[in-house]
């Protein structure tokens, strides 16, 4: 397999921010990383295919994406777009941006969940694009550049408190450590991030939190937003996405690897929750990566 582009962005030392408006026809630009956060934000782009991570959905006529920077590969490629002017606006910013005692403080708390949770990719809803759309729509032809980094800040700020806003790619995938949990999950999840490929039963989770099987079951639904056994799966889809992605292991290895007893059903399981078989998976990977 070859490596994802490293990509270096033309953000200044000297600057907050690097804003780049285009109009476009074609997404042409390989799947890629860079150390920087990106805020992308793309209008009359249906039928446009993004890629987080192992995440790969069809956007419709707006999409409004931020990704840390990092190792977390991405891209948005043609899809089923026919639009002839796509107009897109990316925002990239430095990781050391915001000091971690910025962040600390209570006027920023949600700005550093929002920052946190990007890790796996951020997708925002529309009602939060339509709030901050004026913003994003002037904020590159602003031409005071102190008012422009306000602008900026407000546009964070209004994304960090969208409730609907949701995580692309599965934390298993981008290799991203879970903070801020209970002390019971973060013994579980740990526990799973090791045994994954192993049986990993509801009773003997719930022992190793010190709870009943009933109990634990609503602790980690409330906690997590996902019942036991959809999480175990996802994990384990996450780690085979990987290796479908890093490696050129086989297929039936990568199943029984990953804890999936029936290669059949690791196929089907795999399709129905990314959309793509295995096989077409990495395939779409294959394709979007370049040698560098």
């Amino acid at each position: 397999m070859s490596k994802v582009l490293n990509e270096i962005t033309p953000l200044s030392e000297k600057d907050c921010f690097y804003i780049v408006e285009r109009h476009k026809s074609e997404f042409l630009f390989p799947l890629h990383t860079h150390e920087e956060y990106e805020l992308n934000f793309i209008e009359h782009g249906k039928g446009v295919r993004r890629i987080v991570g192992d995440s790969v959905e069809e956007i419709g006529n707006y999409e409004l994406t931020l990704v840390a920077g990092g190792e977390l590969a991405h891209a948005w490629e043609q899809g089923r777009c026919t639009a002839p002017d796509v107009r897109e606006i990316t925002i990239q910013f430095s990781p050391q941006l915001f000091t971690s005692d910025m962040l600390a403080r209570n006027q920023f708390s949600s700005i550093k969940k929002m920052l946190d949770r990007a890790r796996l990719g951020l997708n925002f809803s529309m009602g939060a694009i339509m709030k901050v759309y004026s913003r994003l729509d002037t904020l590159a032809t602003t031409p005071d550049r102190f008012d422009q980094f306000l602008h900026f800040l407000k546009i964070l700020y209004d994304l960090s408190l969208d409730a609907d806003a949701r995580t692309l790619a599965s934390s298993s995938y981008a290799q991203a450590d879970q903070q801020l949990e209970s002390r019971r999950i973060k013994k579980v999840k740990d526990y799973i991030a090791v045994h994954y490929a192993d049986q990993v039963r509801l009773e003997e989770m719930a022992l190793l939190a010190g709870m009943s099987a009933s109990a634990f079951s609503r602790f980690f639904k409330q906690h997590t937003g996902r019942n036991f056994v959809d999480y175990v799966i996802d994990i384990r889809l996450g780690n085979a996405a990987r290796m479908l992605v890093d490696t050129e292991t086989g297929i039936s290895e990568i199943c029984y690897s990953c804890g999936f007893n029936n290669l059949s059903n690791f196929n089907r399981t795999f399709k129905a929750r990314r959309g793509y078989t295995p096989r077409d998976f990495r395939a779409l990977f294959t394709k979007n990566r370049v040698f560098v």
